[in-house]
């Protein structure tokens, strides 16, 4: 894509119905082909945040290339969306709305990645363990002292 649209946002109406406003000769419409290239970037993770794992993950003198950086980029979230969908088909069985730990948990297993399942597991175990913790070490909330008239 080589030029961005600028979106205008739309003014309100007194239309108890919500219908939508024109649009105004001056705005540009938004392509077919413009709607399914922000769909595909939404669809990955960011390209910054990629980067910063890859390269924790190597020495530090390594360079990683940008197509290697993209590739990563496509995979992991691909990875993600398949984990997902899997895991939201077992809400969606047992009439849940929120995707839990266990959820990915069970995705991963179904879909053949039981190694990867053992070590989140321990890290949930863990993460909860620490959030348990971290709720009890709160500092009270100052509460009002009370005074009965006697």
């Amino acid at each position: 894509m080589t030029d961005l649209h600028r979106l205008v946002p739309a003014n309100r109406t007194n239309d108890p119905q919500g219908s939508q406003p024109k649009p105004k000769a001056d705005q540009t419409p938004i392509s077919e082909q413009d709607i399914g290239e922000y769909r595909e970037q939404d669809r990955f993770l960011p390209i910054a945040n990629v980067s910063r794992i890859m390269k924790a993950a190597v020495p530090a003198n390594t360079k990683i290339g940008k197509d290697a950086k993209e590739c990563v980029q496509e995979c992991v979230s691909e990875f993600i969306s398949f984990i997902t969908s899997e895991a939201a088909e077992r809400s969606l069985v047992e009439k849940r709305k929120t995707i839990g730990g266990e959820d990915i948990l069970y995705a991963m297993g179904t879909l053949g990645f039981d190694d990867y399942a053992e070590v989140l597991k321990i890290y949930l175990a863990k993460l909860r363990e620490h959030q348990s913790s971290s709720a009890g070490a709160r500092p009270e909330q100052y509460i009002e002292p009370r005074i009965d008239a006697a």
